[in-house]
């Protein structure tokens, strides 16, 4: 009986989201005809989401995140780089830059690690534009 009740417990904590918290990642995708898109969305804790921007090279790129948490923000890498060209936490939360290469430009939408202990949430909205 022991066993079991540990089993079901231990099944049952791998399970549970506010233990698997995870980064999503989204491919972005534009009506057709568009050159914008709004994402609202919501992250808790040590959850984040990547959002897959595929551009082609010579085009303009911006990022607007708003957000209900002080403590959200968001990075952008682009397509051969190891680290990001920009870090929200130190630069804002307005992004614009030239595509030199095509390819996915990564937006990680996420909680800076005090408020992600604390398992907070955040309503954002990530503006995305492709010119």
């Amino acid at each position: 009986m022991i066993r079991r009740t540990f089993i079901a417990l231990a099944t049952s904590a791998f399970a549970s989201p506010a233990l698997a918290q995870e980064n999503r990642t989204e491919r972005v995708r534009f009506d057709k005809g568009a050159t914008a898109k709004v994402i609202k969305g919501s992250i808790r804790g040590y959850g984040g989401v990547n959002y897959l921007v595929g551009v082609r090279a010579g085009q303009t790129l911006s990022f607007t995140l708003t957000t209900s948490n002080p403590s959200n923000y968001m990075n952008v890498t682009g397509p051969a780089d190891r680290e990001p060209m920009f870090i929200g936490a130190a630069a804002g939360g307005d992004f614009t830059t030239d595509a030199d290469m095509g390819g996915d430009y990564e937006v990680d939408v996420y909680l800076m690690r005090n408020a992600a202990r604390r398992n907070e949430t955040a309503d954002y909205t990530l503006t995305i534009s492709v010119r």
